[in-house]
């Protein structure tokens, strides 16, 4: 178990840790870092899989400068196991929201999506999902953003090793001379 623990760890600090840790070091902005995870783990939750990454590459080209592009795609894999769990509850709250029928999550509903007989229920329940992920995404990202604001400022602060604008890059640095050319 030992050996299953630790290659667990040492895969988590590659994958999630390290490049955090890069990103933070690299100068920017508690705030976009911020909006930006929230954005990716908003988009990450999108209840369709396989579609986030196409989502926050459009959504990065959308914002350009606005986000910062590694940390949306960081926060979009770290997102992808709770995208899973949400799946049923996007389901059952866009059905309350539309007013529309219960799809039945059994067995038995499983045999019709399989065999084809429950296509039109399907789609639909994958309209409710939709509906419930449309709805909720707004509030999700507002919530993340505000609960990421203070871990970001700590974070950048700890890590960082860059100034976070080029004024203070100048201004820090006392080494910074003038060449005068003569003509």
């Amino acid at each position: 178990m030992a050996m299953g623990k630790n290659g667990l760890s040492n895969w988590f600090h590659e994958k999630i840790v390290d490049p955090l840790i890069l990103i933070l070091r690299r100068g920017a902005e508690p705030n976009q870092l911020a909006f930006s995870a929230a954005l990716g783990i908003s988009l990450g939750i999108f209840p369709i899989c396989g579609v986030t990454v196409l989502l926050c590459g459009v959504a990065i080209a959308v914002l350009g400068t606005h986000c910062h592009a590694p940390t949306v795609m960081l926060a979009n894999f770290v997102a992808t196991p709770i995208e899973l769990s949400l799946v049923v509850p996007f389901l059952r709250f866009g059905e309350v929201i539309s007013g529309g029928p219960h799809f039945p999550l059994t067995a038995d509903a499983f045999k019709k999506v399989l065999t084809g007989q429950a296509s039109r229920d399907v789609l639909l329940s994958i309209s409710h999902a939709l509906l419930g992920w449309l709805v909720a995404v707004p509030f999700i990202l507002g919530l993340l953003h505000i609960l990421l604001l203070p871990c970001f400022k700590m974070l950048v602060h700890k890590f960082n090793t860059a100034p976070s604008s080029p004024k203070k890059l100048l201004l820090s640095h006392s080494e910074v001379r003038l060449k005068v050319r003569d003509c």
